[in-house]
């Protein structure tokens, strides 16, 4: 990365002294405070939305010495243990802000959950290959904060008997699910990039977010999502999917393939062989997906087979049933028929394949957390994600070998596909990161101005009557933005009410902002209703905002008063572009509707420069919205986007 001072030790000199660090009593690895040396950094030379550097590190397979690689991989193999073998496997949270002194209350989670007081007891005691940081488990603070856990994580695996790095992990799709906020940059999530239709603007944000995580020490991350949303009512895929058109899912899914594992990150598809079309959260419950195999073939498998042409990493599996492509009553992250056959032999896929979280409903219904991530292996898959309990699991994978159930060569075969991973990822040469890194890299004002554009042409305009749009301050002076405020995720300025008047207030607005309520509310009160339509009387226009509008929602009721008062109404949903279809009648239908696809700051922001006309709309739907009454009936087709 940019800044990074030039340095060629090589890995067995790393080691080398990493042990010899162990061998003395210390361990050897770098402090945030004292990076370790790094490689060069490389600048990129891309347009203008390029990240200010990428990494140095090895990221494709180009000019790698192949058979200095296997050497290397062998050796580790032939030194492990079985248990050594076999945590590499596993990938699990820890709680706490800190490798070795995290917080006495995370302490105790660890005591409960792991048997361990923190992360480095983690490693010494079941070897895992891989930590996945999760905002519960109170590892995300700050970016200097991450980093200096990253190291302290990398420096408790170096000084292990077979030292090997660890891949470490997060969920940071953009939009709705991301892990790390702010100070780092926010993008735009996948379905508002559907909407901006740029396979370009797709590579550029996953190439500059992929630079930040790696400034982290993050070195995995569980996106780009493969599902195709065909099903508007999908309770956990919705605006997390690029869209309802498989092709272009599969262009925006190869291009963020590409960009993350240009910066060095090591991009997963998910969910293999496919979310986007039920109607059951797998978090909760097990999900049956109905698709004939030659539906898979034109719905499902294009995104999944676009990601593997672009070289993926690894793919997540789906807990779900998929009868097409196995009868029996195991969900995909179990199905030796779907992981092997479908996803190794018929697409030819030899990558890292990882379970989605074994804590999820959808794969223990059946079986015990012992006997899951068994028949996990069994199935197919390299990586086990987050067992309930890793002592269960860990033992479970164990009795197995020693029973013969699995052998020791299965595991061999998983272990060298992660171990080629961590290679391929540069972790053997330069598992550190820097605080220069961070100070380089992380949120800076370049990587904003990215995301403030690429955000500009995603904003969606679906109706403007009489041509409401765009406001001006000089006609429209006086403005009340009233509606729901969802949690705001990770490190965003939230409530969304409040970033958004505060956006059109520095574009020239005299703006108010009243909140009706959460969105885990079963919608505005009447009496908050009744305050809304009181503040709304008098303005020169009011901004109202909604979240997934539900059949007899209050929001529904909300909208239909505030147009009842005469007062221009401009419409915004936060998060699914379907609302506007129970807003379509005489008596509720807004002078304009748009859709945000997310309400993080950055799709705020660009919303309000949209409404008042400081740029262009041009977002298209990447999904069709269908009549609320009658979805057989398409009220907005796929594509469909007005323009001033």
């Amino acid at each position: 990365m940019e800044g990074v001072r030039v340095h060629t030790t090589s890995r067995r000199a790393l080691l080398t002294a990493t042990l010899a660090a162990a061998a003395a009593g210390g361990c050897g690895g770098p402090t945030n405070s004292s990076p370790a040396p790094a490689t060069p950094a490389r600048r990129t030379t891309g347009g203008s939305g390029s990240p200010s550097a990428a990494p140095s590190r090895p990221t494709t397979e180009t000019g790698r010495d192949h058979e200095r690689d296997r050497r290397r991989i062998d050796g580790l193999i032939g030194r492990m243990t079985l248990d050594q073998k076999i945590g590499q496997l596993f990938v699990t949270r820890v709680y706490g802000h800190s490798a070795t002194r995290p917080d006495p209350a995370d302490v105790a989670a660890n005591r409960k959950e792991l048997g361990v007081d923190n992360a480095a007891e983690l490693i010494a005691k079941y070897h895992v290959g891989g930590v996945m940081y999760i905002g519960w488990a109170h590892n995300i603070r700050d970016p200097h904060q991450v980093a200096a856990l990253s190291n302290g994580i990398q420096k408790a695996a170096l000084a292990t008997s077979v030292p090997v790095p660890v891949l470490l992990s997060t969920d940071q799709e953009y939009g709705t699910v991301a892990r790390v906020g702010a100070p780092a940059t926010l993008f735009p999530g996948a379905m508002a990039l559907g909407a901006g239709g740029s396979a370009a603007d797709a590579r550029t944000a996953a190439r500059t977010a992929g630079a930040e995580l790696a400034a982290l020490g993050i070195r995995q991350d569980y996106a780009p999502i493969a599902d195709v949303n065909v099903d508007p009512a999908n309770p956990v895929i919705g605006v997390r999917s690029f869209g309802a058109d498989p092709k272009a899912v599969a262009r925006m899914v190869a291009a963020q393939v590409e960009g993350y594992q240009s910066a060095g990150v090591a991009a997963t598809a998910k969910h293999f062989p496919g979310h986007g079309d039920t109607s059951v959260d797998s978090h909760v419950g097990l999900p049956r997906i109905t698709h004939s195999r030659k539906e898979w073939e034109r719905l499902d498998a294009p995104p999944f087979r676009a990601a593997i042409e672009a070289g993926i990493d690894s793919i997540m599996t789906a807990h779900l049933l998929f009868p097409a492509l196995d009868p029996g009553d195991d969900p995909a992250t179990l199905s030796r028929p779907i992981l092997t056959g479908v996803l190794r032999e018929e697409l030819g896929y030899d990558g890292v394949v990882v379970t989605d979280s074994l804590g999820m409903e959808g794969v223990r219904k059946k079986y015990g957390d012992d006997r899951v991530p068994v028949l996990a292996l069994k199935a197919g898959v390299d990586q086990l994600l987050n067992p309930p309990s890793l002592s269960l699991a860990f033992e479970g994978v164990r009795k197995a070998v020693r029973a013969g159930e699995i052998s020791e060569d299965r595991v061999d075969r998983s272990l060298r596909r992660v171990l080629e991973l961590k290679v391929r990822r540069g972790l053997f040469d330069d598992p550190y990161t820097s605080d220069r890194a961070v100070n380089r890299t992380v949120g800076t004002r370049e990587h904003r101005a990215t995301a403030d554009r690429i955000a500009e042409r995603t904003t969606t305009l679906i109706t403007n009557r009489g041509g409401l749009l765009p406001l001006s301050p000089r006609r429209h002076r006086d403005l009340l933005v009233v509606g729901v405020d969802a949690a705001a995720p990770s490190g965003t300025g939230g409530p969304p009410t409040s970033v958004l008047a505060r956006a059109l207030s520095g574009l020239g607005f005299r703006t108010e902002a009243l909140t009706t309520g959460t969105a885990s509310s079963p919608g505005p009160s009447a009496q908050r209703v009744e305050a809304a339509v009181a503040a709304a009387r008098g303005r020169d226009a009011v901004i109202v905002t909604t979240y997934d509008i539900a059949s007899g929602s209050a929001q529904r009721t909300l909208v239909a008063r505030l147009v009842a008062t005469g007062v221009p109404v401009v419409h915004l949903a936060l998060r699914n572009p379907y609302d506007i279809a129970r807003l379509n009648g005489r008596d509720t239908a807004p002078g304009a509707s748009l859709a945000a696809y997310c309400w993080t700051d950055v799709e705020l922001r660009a919303a309000a420069r949209v409404i008042a006309g400081r740029t262009t709309p041009r977002g298209k739907l990447p999904v069709a919205v269908r009549h609320a009454d009658d979805p057989s009936r398409v009220l907005y087709p796929i594509g469909h986007g007005l323009t001033y």
